[in-house]
């Protein structure tokens, strides 16, 4: 029988999760969760989201069940998934400490990501130091748990290539090989991420974009006819444009039914087609996959103790795993000096 590959992902507990989230990562995490080829670790990180939230913990607090909520809903099993709080494992902030001396602080500065987000946050000279080097802690947090594989969008592939770099140094510098270099899994091609209902690039929650799986469907209606189309389909004679047309982009990701697609993009292009009757298909098909998700978190969230029982549990596992992992690393380094 082959042995499963350890699999670790997550997510920062800074509100509800979104449609955006559901197509570029948490479908994929299901189905890998129940490919059975997979040990999977969803961390709920909220020692990350401290790094640019730490004045605001209500936040985090508030959103910590929620995003769990949604993992339960979409079909992440705690039968199957360990699903795990990043400051219930303090044996992460003591991986990341011994790590944070393997890496310059010209090779964090170096990171795309990084830079990519601390001028999207508009930090200026302000960074918070947490923030400037979270990149080395997620480091920690895949090689604590020997992870092998984890999924990431393209822009993590820094991230990651930080974290082979730390686990190849650390393995040469205490000659051992006790960490595991992780393996990326990348979404297809064009996949990944969702643009916003206003045609941002992004989803996103600070943007006031997303469409989120907790919606229900008089917001979830509400939001699908705010959307952005083509602000040149004045009459309903007009021909529209399909390509940076929001309703068209969500049908194209979400509805099933191609051929109809197709047929519905012919007719808007020769004019004779109106927003409204697309966006309502487009509400037809959307709540078709989002009601039994709404559905199953309504069912956990009648029972929230139970929720914070299960997260208990999965830290409580991820923790034991945490201690094995940071016996075997103070031992390569020389600083289990009791034994």
């Amino acid at each position: 029988m082959t042995e499963k590959k350890v699999l670790l992902t997550g997510d920062r507990p800074t509100g509800k999760l979104h449609i955006g989230h559901y197509v570029g990562s948490l479908k994929n995490r299901v189905d890998m969760q129940n490919s059975g080829q997979y040990d999977p670790y969803i961390m709920v990180a909220d020692k990350q989201a401290f790094t640019d939230n730490a004045r605001n913990p209500e936040k985090i607090q508030n959103s910590l069940l929620e995003v769990v909520l949604d993992y339960l809903a979409v079909g992440i099993d705690p039968a199957k998934t360990t699903i795990f709080v990043q400051s219930a494992v303090p044996e992460l902030s003591e991986l990341t400490e011994y790590f944070l001396n393997l890496v310059s602080v010209a090779r964090v500065q170096r990171n795309p990501t990084v830079k990519a987000e601390i001028q999207q946050k508009g930090f200026g000279e302000s960074i918070p130091t947490g923030f400037f080097i979270y990149p080395v802690s997620q480091a920690a947090d895949i090689a604590l748990f020997k992870g092998q594989v984890v999924p990431v969008g393209d822009d993590q592939k820094p991230m990651l290539e930080q974290t082979r770099e730390l686990v190849r140094t650390f393995n040469r510098y205490y000659n051992t090989d006790i960490l595991v270099e992780p393996e990326g899994i990348f979404p297809p091609e064009g996949q990944g991420r969702i643009p916003g209902l206003d045609g941002n690039a992004k989803m996103s929650k600070s943007l006031g974009n997303a469409i989120y799986l907790s919606d229900d469907e008089d917001t979830l209606w509400a939001k699908v006819k705010s959307m952005y189309t083509d602000p040149t389909h004045i009459r309903l004679a007009d021909p529209g444009h399909v390509e940076g047309n929001m309703v068209f982009t969500y049908l194209d990701i979400f509805d099933e039914d191609k051929a109809y697609v197709a047929d519905l993009k012919a007719q808007y292009e020769a004019g004779g087609l109106g927003d409204m009757k697309i966006k309502k298909y487009l509400f037809e098909v959307l709540n078709q996959e989002l009601a039994p998700i709404r559905e199953r978190r309504a069912q956990f969230a009648a029972d929230k103790s139970a929720v914070l029982d299960i997260v208990k549990t999965g830290s409580e596992k991820a923790r034991i795993v945490g201690q094995q992992t940071m016996a075997e690393v103070r031992h390569a380094m020389g600083v289990d000096y009791w034994g």
